[in-house]
């Protein structure tokens, strides 16, 4: 948080407008830009960004939205809350985004009403075959971008690739609002419904013309994400660089490193390799000082609500065992990077 974050919260403190209001519909209209669509808005979160915008899409009960098994629970549990049920479908073991050859044999299957890819660790998901398959279904797509601020595909920034997408401004993100989400979009129809469901269905001060919550961003949280959404390319080029440096020093190890297909640019959320030994390198790396995180040890229909959903993912449940995230966010140093190397390529060698 900068000098100049401070500052800006002050203003909004001394300005007495709190919660939702001018810097909230500035702050939409900045990201919108950034993202390269028409419209933006502000949510409390990410998880409430996604229930929005499929409320949006009027999916409910009886529907079903094709997702991956591979990502954090609120993923599906935005699906749920819409009445509507998940379909899963496996990953692909080299981008941990979905497979699109199995999401097309499953989308078939079970006649989806919508097809929600996340683009996972910030590396966009293959979106044209996905695109292509929605064509031919005549269903939307929304983008589960939680983790991807700054990602491209094929030139075109993450959010801006399907029919609506949705981000996160948790504090481990690439830019935080402390917490916060936001809903991107083209269509007008979808940011007038979720700008109502956000808002208890309001229309007008006291008009209702639909049931909402209040999922609203504040003037305060806004006031932040305007001074991060400023930094974010420089914190994704920082990113980029750990990233690219660490590939470099570790790639010639028995880690598998991430990956990044042509026409595709990672934002790095996480820098995330594979190991078919995970808790021996966990042990390692706790024995010498390196941080870590394991982002997710288990696939989401592993988890208690979601027992008894009928899904075939090997490669997803396989990931799960084996990823370990390593430290590339901005905050991390050269001198960091090179200690990173030293201790992977000791274990390394320790190992084989």
């Amino acid at each position: 948080m900068s000098d100049e974050t401070k500052a800006r919260v002050e203003d909004v403190l001394d300005s007495g407008m709190l919660a939702d209001g001018p810097e909230v519909r500035a702050f939409e209209e900045e990201f919108a830009d950034y993202c390269g669509v028409e419209h933006a808005v502000a949510t409390a979160n990410g998880t409430t960004a996604l229930h929005a915008a499929l409320e949006a899409l009027e999916i409910g009960e009886g529907d079903t939205v094709l997702t991956t098994p591979f990502s954090f629970i609120a993923t599906a549990n935005a699906i749920r809350f819409t009445g509507a049920e998940p379909v899963f479908v496996d990953i692909d073991p080299e981008t941990y985004n979905l497979d699109t050859d199995a999401a097309a044999r499953v989308a078939h299957e079970h006649d989806v009403d919508a097809i929600m890819p996340v683009h996972l660790y910030g590396l966009p998901a293959a979106m044209n075959p996905l695109q292509e398959l929605a064509a031919d279904l005549d269903v939307p797509i929304v983008e589960d971008a939680a983790q991807a601020h700054g990602a491209t595909y094929h030139d075109k920034r993450a959010g801006s690739l399907g029919d609506v997408a949705c981000f996160s401004f948790y504090p481990t993100k690439n830019m935080t609002t402390g917490e916060g989400g936001m809903i991107v979009t083209d269509r007008d129809d979808i940011a007038d419904a979720a700008a109502r469901f956000v808002n208890h269905g309001r229309t007008e001060s006291y008009e209702h013309a639909t049931v909402g919550h209040n999922f609203r961003m504040t003037s305060m949280a806004a006031a932040i994400g305007r001074v991060q959404l400023d930094r974010l390319p420089a914190f994704v080029e920082t990113r980029r660089t750990n990233a690219a440096r660490l590939t470099r020093g570790i790639d010639q190890t028995s880690l598998v490193t991430p990956t990044e297909p042509a026409n595709r640019e990672h934002a790095y959320h996480q820098y995330t390799v594979r190991t078919d030994d995970r808790d021996t390198l966990q042990e390692y790396l706790d024995d010498h000082g390196v941080g870590y995180g394991v982002y997710y040890p288990k696939c989401i229909h592993d988890q208690p609500p979601y027992e008894g959903v009928d899904v075939s993912a090997p490669e997803a449940e396989r990931a799960a065992q084996e990823v370990l995230s390593l430290p590339i966010h901005p905050n991390v140093s050269d001198k960091d990077v090179d200690r990173m190397i030293e201790v992977i390529h000791d274990y390394d060698t320790k190992q084989n």
